[in-house]
């Protein structure tokens, strides 16, 4: 493995800009200070005028391996995340079959030993009958990222609506629980009210039939098995303004035991463009009114909301290019997410040190990751150079991911993911890829 030496950098890391050189050698980050000479073989990058900061850490994607290989793969969607400064990501398990057993869980991390350019972890499956195969998890701990469970609509037999089977999961889960909060019954009530008014249905509706009412009661409800057990909850993609009174910035995130996630589509889209981007940013949850993503801004700001990540989701273009109720719901989304926020920080809205801890940082807290997340010493040596100069627009010809569109496309970032290093190795430079070494299996400090 190559030693680098990164000359003249601009580091982001925890709440601070500092100038300095780093050396990344044997997987971590050897040194850092003002000035680094070494007599040493090293590569040297000058990264003056550019930004160093820790790599991402996406805690929730669908990479869609295996079962779904037509929409996506570990290795495509691994791919994109790095050429994104994304260095490491955590997989749900609605994969076919899903991963509901040890068993399935371990051929994940299988395939992403053999093909996966960024780290990796994947989250066990709950289902209404598999409890003893997810409390098996338990002796896994410092290996799983976490317990998924599915609180609504979900492929396969993933969806977990018994409430004995949610509160013996809750009651005896060792590790971090993330749920997908909607409320089941309230989607296909919804659903049914629209169906006798119209005869017709089309995208926009997806912020009405999964609406604020869906999201909340479901969020509560997690909650109040979170709180009867002293579970460590952390709830996904929060998506509506109502759920924010749930969640508290009153507790350092070290000591929250409910956490919760906002993703960069709810940052950035309102229902208003439903009407020139239709099912391309059908989700679930839905995207929904502009008020709804104000509050969640102001609630990332002032942090109620933990972290930021994508729930990545490709589909395929005429899997989404079709009539809105049989349209694919999930947005591909790794690639862009820091370059989105990018633009965020060039519009004033956020800090680039709150980027960084929003997107790395309080990632690694949250999970407990082991020796990632920051750039110290010692660490791993995952780390992305961005230049804040040189603009990037979307493009056919530029995305990565297999499923070959985005929602974002022809939106011109203002500026560019220069260098990606996962484990010391560069293995993407100025839009070339490097694939001699792959990522890792995170480890957890629990």
């Amino acid at each position: 493995m190559n030693t680098y030496l990164i000359k003249n950098a601009c580091i982001i890391n925890e709440g601070q800009r500092i100038y300095a050189d780093v050396l990344l050698k044997n997987k971590r980050i050897e040194k850092i200070a003002s000035s680094i000479t070494t007599k040493e073989l090293c590569i040297e990058i000058d990264a003056e005028n550019e930004f160093l900061l820790p790599g991402v850490i996406d805690d929730q994607v669908h990479f869609r391996e295996p079962g779904f290989t037509h929409k996506a793969s570990i290795y495509t969607e691994s791919k994109a995340a790095v050429a994104g400064g994304v260095t490491s990501f955590m997989e749900m398990p609605n994969t076919q079959p899903p991963a509901l057993t040890q068993e399935l869980l371990e051929e994940k991390y299988a395939i992403a030993n053999q093909t996966s350019l960024a780290n990796y972890s994947f989250f066990m499956g709950a289902s209404n009958t598999n409890y003893e195969e997810v409390m098996k998890t338990n002796s896994k701990k410092n290996e799983v990222c976490g317990i998924k469970i599915f609180m609504g609509s979900s492929t396969g037999n993933m969806l977990v609506d018994n409430a004995l089977a949610l509160d013996k999961i809750f009651a005896e889960s060792e590790l971090l629980i993330a749920t997908h909060c909607e409320e089941e019954s309230l989607i296909k009530s919804n659903f049914e009210k629209l169906k006798r008014e119209k005869d017709f249905l089309e995208p926009s509706d997806h912020a009405i039939i999964r609406n604020e009412e869906v999201c909340f009661t479901s969020s509560f409800k997690a909650i109040q098995f979170a709180k009867k057990h002293n579970s460590r909850l952390h709830i996904l993609h929060i998506s509506t303004e109502k759920e924010l009174q749930l969640f508290t910035n009153m507790i350092p995130l070290e000591n929250k035991r409910i956490t919760a996630e906002v993703c960069v589509h709810h940052l950035h889209f309102t229902s208003d463009d439903y009407t020139t981007l239709g099912n391309k940013i059908k989700c679930n949850p839905a995207i929904k009114a502009a008020n709804n993503k104000a509050a969640l801004w102001n609630a990332l700001l002032d942090d109620r909301l933990d972290i930021i990540a994508t729930d990545h989701a490709p589909h395929t273009w005429e899997e989404k290019n079709m009539p809105y109720e049989k349209a694919h719901a999930g947005l591909p989304l790794v690639q862009h997410s820091l370059s989105l926020m990018l633009h965020y920080v060039n519009e004033g809205k956020i800090s680039l040190e709150k980027v960084v801890e929003k997107m790395s940082h309080s990632v690694a807290k949250c999970f407990q990751i082991k020796e990632r997340g920051f750039i110290r010493e010692g660490y791993f040596a995952d780390l992305v150079l961005i230049n804040m100069q040189q603009p990037t627009t979307v493009t056919q010809k530029n995305i990565l991911y297999k499923c070959g569109w985005s929602p974002l496309e022809n939106f011109t970032f203002p500026a560019s993911i220069k260098n990606t290093f996962v484990n010391g190795h560069l293995v993407y430079g100025n839009n070339v890829f490097n694939e001699s070494i792959l990522g890792e299996r995170l480890q957890f400090n629990r």
